[in-house]
């Protein structure tokens, strides 16, 4: 046995040093790709000192390129090369643009009849597979690049569907050593020799040692481990919608940010607009943000939470469930158009001691023009509300004169209701209805001063008109009028504004309920007068509806350049890196953030509201989509309502349907009780398969009267059993209280709401209470847990790779056993 172990042991050192000999080579040839790079940039800086116009474009555009590559070839890679195929000889002799062979099926004589009749082939090819392609000096292959068409055999091939490939190895290493080799032999009934001697193979569950490593705060790339369903995802074409389904583990946001990846490898010129990922929370966009760079991409590809597509705008805190719902709702788009227009006569600031421009008075009707809605919205303008603009309530004014032909014309408050019924009676956003609504006052100013009966002759009237208006709108009384009567509006004052019960409930007339609405405007009550303060989720949303509703006002012309200044040559022409020396902050890009993507990614798209998929749809008008989610994680309760606001953002695009099926993240022994909850919240759908089992059961303990202190003790037992992290998921009202409860023991443990542990993986999980996770009522109580509360436990009880503990409160009533009632087998007790 001795001898047996050290002839194992030493064909694998003889097979690390080997990997380790072709490692070494790449990184020379890295060296010598760095230096041509870095002699480029010099070359173009040199270019810099003829200055012309033409030199110094061509400067600036070969110092981009040059940048571009020099930035990739530096960067430092946990493991730059993890892969390596042997393959038989293929059907073709036509090699790729990678330098390798682009047959897929073994040719028909790869495998021959031995004198013994044992068959038996030779291996012809061996391709080693990397984060980026590296070719020697005389363009062979040194490492393939994991998104080539040449690569793909190392995902996709099985033993039941080998292709030409023969042996799959994966490659540990850290920096540039090599640290371990695992093999998986394809073609097991072959003999195999390589180089004259017979194939060797080392170790075995490449893929099992992958799952079982330490996790910590940050997501890896699973780009060594892709598996041949997962490889399909990512390899898809990108035209239309591909549509990713898959239930807890199976890697389906893996499998999204390595697509993103593949698509820029493919067609970097089409999806140089963009490819944005959204995420459903900040803690998921952190978790994964490393991913991409280790991918080798970086720069074009923007991974953002949901409330943080708003230009200026992030989401800090959380609805209470019964206002989320609202909030999210379709209705609210008709409620926002109401209001946006409503807006119009909202209280004004006024400096000290006056009153607005051209108003007679505040009016606490709401003067200027009572707009009608349409019967189908139903209800009348709503008053302007009072007191939450900082200022009187000198809403819009309801008299405009001024001095025409020498005497004084005047625009009363009837006519001035009929001209804003009109411009509004548009479709455009409101604030770009302004230059409209200028030109009806003046055409009515026109009128009453009698400008029509004055000339009989078209060319002198036409004359007297355009003098009429210049005059007209040029006067202080009418410019302060327009200004107050059609302000200028803002999606926060506006958002401010429905904070007002009164004014929300006019705006949401057969709607929403007025409770609904009341639980609504309390909501908004953190928000100050100018509509800066805590936003949630669903309020950015609400903010993004009222940009589009609002529109952006119409700005002065910038001054056009002088021809003669494109004669005199550039006064400076800046190059890439000096553009780019300085990094920016993750705020300072958000603030320059593009708002339409060549592709969009989304991430738990079971998620999405109604106005979520409209803000999200309005930044993919023209994209194609990977559409990434589980019907069974859904935490919002109307997915009928969600699907129709999803079609309607993706549109008439044809689409393509995926489903992950094996679940790589939880043992079998943490899937078991899971798929419990999962058939009480979903009867009939099936969990993922999973795909390994550690021999650990869950831990199930009772909280009893100190919860505090039962929490830190079981939190203290996962880290003392797990090498990575521990997550610790509560009910969402307990994650204040459950930090303090774990203070102090490290930055390997986490507390979090089970609404933020979406997508998210520890080691080790320690689920809180699944009865108030899932919104189980106290045991007096009658009211079971909702579909949409067991969806959400469900998400909780799947985060653990390791190790999951459930502790019970007193609303989970446990058996003698510490399982709660949510998690017991029904099929036992029956």
């Amino acid at each position: 046995m001795a001898a047996q172990d050290a002839t194992v042991d030493s064909v694998r050192d003889r097979e690390i040093g080997a990997e380790q000999n072709h490692l070494d080579q790449v990184y020379r040839r890295l060296a010598e790709k760095i230096h041509e790079a870095e002699f480029l940039m010099d070359d173009a800086a040199r270019r810099g000192q003829v200055g012309t116009p033409g030199a110094l474009a061509e400067r600036d555009a070969q110092v981009f390129r040059a940048g571009l590559h020099l930035n990739r070839l530096n960067s430092e890679f946990e493991d730059f090369l993890f892969g390596r195929v042997d393959l038989l000889p293929g059907k073709d002799g036509e090699r790729g643009p990678d330098g390798a062979y682009t047959s897929v099926e073994p040719a028909d004589d790869a495998v021959r009849t031995g004198p013994d009749g044992a068959p038996y082939a030779e291996i012809a090819e061996t391709l080693h597979i990397g984060r980026l392609g590296v070719l020697d000096a005389d363009y062979s292959p040194l490492v393939i690049d994991w998104r080539a068409p040449a690569a793909a055999p190392f995902y996709r091939a099985t033993p039941v569907d080998p292709g030409r490939v023969v042996r799959r190895r994966v490659i540990r290493s850290k920096g540039r050593q090599v640290l371990g080799v695992e093999d998986d032999l394809l073609r097991p009934e072959l003999t195999v020799t390589l180089d004259g001697a017979e194939l060797p193979v080392v170790g075995d569950g490449a893929l099992m040692a992958a799952l079982g490593r330490a996790r910590s705060h940050a997501m890896r790339d699973i780009v060594s481990s892709i598996q041949a369903e997962q490889d399909r995802v990512i390899r898809a074409p990108a035209a239309s919608v591909t549509e990713v389904g898959g239930g807890p583990g199976t890697g389906k946001t893996a499998v999204a940010l390595h697509r993103a990846a593949y698509l820029l490898y493919q067609d970097r010129r089409r999806y140089a607009g963009g490819i944005l990922v959204v995420s459903p929370t900040p803690l998921l966009v952190a978790y994964t943000e490393g991913v991409l760079p280790s991918l080798g991409e970086e720069g074009q590809v923007a991974i953002r939470a949901l409330g943080s597509l708003v230009d200026g705008a992030e989401a800090t805190v959380y609805d209470d469930p019964e206002v989320a719902r609202v909030k999210g709702s379709a209705r609210m788009v008709k409620v926002l158009r109401r209001a946006a227009r409503a807006a119009l006569d909202l209280p004004r600031p006024a400096a000290a001691g006056q009153e607005a421009a051209g108003a007679a008075g505040p009016d606490p009707a709401g003067p200027g023009g009572q707009l009608t809605f349409d019967d189908a919205a139903g209800g009348t303008e709503p008053p302007a509300p009072h007191g939450r603009a900082g200022g009187p309530a000198s809403g819009a004014p309801d008299r405009l004169r001024v001095v025409a032909f020498g005497s004084r014309v005047e625009l009363d408050a009837e006519a001035l209701r009929r001209i804003r019924s009109a411009v509004l009676g548009g479709t455009a956003p409101v604030n770009l209805m302004r230059p409209r609504a200028r030109r009806l006052l003046l055409d009515a100013l026109w009128e009453r001063a009698g400008g029509g009966r004055r000339y009989t002759d078209p060319e002198l009237a036409a004359e007297a008109r355009g003098a009429f208006d210049e005059d007209i709108s040029t006067e202080d009384d009418f410019t302060d009028f327009l200004d107050a009567w059609w302000p200028e509006l803002t999606p926060r004052r506006v958002l401010a504004a429905m904070a007002d019960e009164r004014w929300l409930g006019r705006c949401s007339r057969r709607i929403l309920q007025p409770a609904e609405a009341r639980r609504v405007a309390r909501s908004l009550r953190r928000l100050g007068a100018d509509g800066r303060g805590p936003l949630s989720v669903h309020d950015v949303a609400l903010l993004d509806e009222l940009y589009a509703l609002l529109g952006a006002p119409a700005r002065p012309k910038k001054r056009e350049a002088d021809p003669l200044d494109q004669l005199t040559g550039l006064e400076e022409l800046t190059t890439w890196a000096d553009r780019n020396a300085p990094r920016r902050s993750r705020a300072e890009r958000a603030a320059e953030e593009r708002t339409d993507y060549a592709h969009v990614i989304v991430d738990e798209a079971q998620d999405l509201t109604p106005m979520q998929w409209r803000l999200v749809g309005r930044r993919g008008r023209h994209a194609t989509w990977t559409v990434v989610g589980d019907p069974a994680q859904s935490s919002w309760p109307a997915p009928e309502e969600a699907a129709e606001a999803r079609d309607e953002a993706l549109g008439r695009r044809p689409r393509r349907q995926f489903t992950l099926t094996v679940n790589y993240r939880n043992p079998a022994e943490i899937a078991k009780p899971a798929a419990r909850v999962l058939a009480l919240a979903m009867p009939g759908m099936e969990a993922p398969e999973a795909v390994r089992s550690t021999g650990v059961e869950p831990r199930f303990a009772v909280a009893g009267a100190d919860a505090g202190g039962a929490v830190r003790r079981e939190a203290e037992r996962l880290l003392g059993e797990v090498d990575g992290t521990v997550g610790v998921v509560v009910a969402m009202d307990r994650r204040a209280e459950a930090r303090r409860w774990l203070a102090g023991l490290g930055d390997r443990v986490v507390a979090l709401g089970s609404l933020e542990a979406k997508g998210l993986e520890y080691d080790g999980v320690l689920v809180v209470s699944p009865a108030e996770i899932a919104g189980k009522g106290a045991p007096d109580d009658p009211g079971g847990a909702s579909p949409t509360g067991l969806r959400v436990l469900y998400v909780a009880l799947t985060r653990a790779t390791q190790r999951l503990t459930v502790l019970s409160g007193e609303r989970d009533r446990p058996d003698p056993d510490g399982v709660p009632d949510l998690l017991r087998d029904r099929s036992q007790e029956a």
